[in-house]
């Protein structure tokens, strides 16, 4: 299993982070190699690379659909409108999903720039 961050928000409109698991299976994914842990496909719109320089603050906002970011270097301060703060860093992947209601704070921490994958879903 892997552990993932989910940013999402209530009907009051107020946004909260929730620890979740993505489930894997050993199929034969790319025979004749060895099978492979591999979770569900989920469709997707389109993907790019995001690039936040250090110091970058991004005030309340929701996110702009839902979106899958993978962190590849660099850490975010992310705060969600119920008041909890989260550091999210390389290696960590977040599911934000906080399309309505206030949103969230993000700043990027530390001595290196933010460098992630974003893949946009469907609605």
């Amino acid at each position: 299993m892997m552990r993932y961050i989910r940013v999402c928000s209530d009907a009051d409109g107020e946004s909260h982070f929730e620890d979740a698991m993505i489930e894997f299976k050993s199929v034969d994914f790319a025979a004749p190699a060895p099978p492979l842990d591999l979770s569900s496909f989920s469709p997707a719109t389109q993907f790019g690379f995001l690039r936040a320089p250090v110091g970058w603050e991004g005030d309340w906002h929701p996110a702009p659909c839902r979106q899958w970011v993978i962190y590849l270097t660099g850490e975010i301060e992310a705060k969600v409108s119920d008041g909890e703060i989260r550091r999210i860093g390389p290696g960590s992947v977040t599911l934000v999903e906080d399309t309505t209601g206030k949103g969230h704070r993000s700043l990027v921490v530390g001595d290196k720039e933010v460098l992630a994958v974003v893949v946009q879903l469907e609605d």
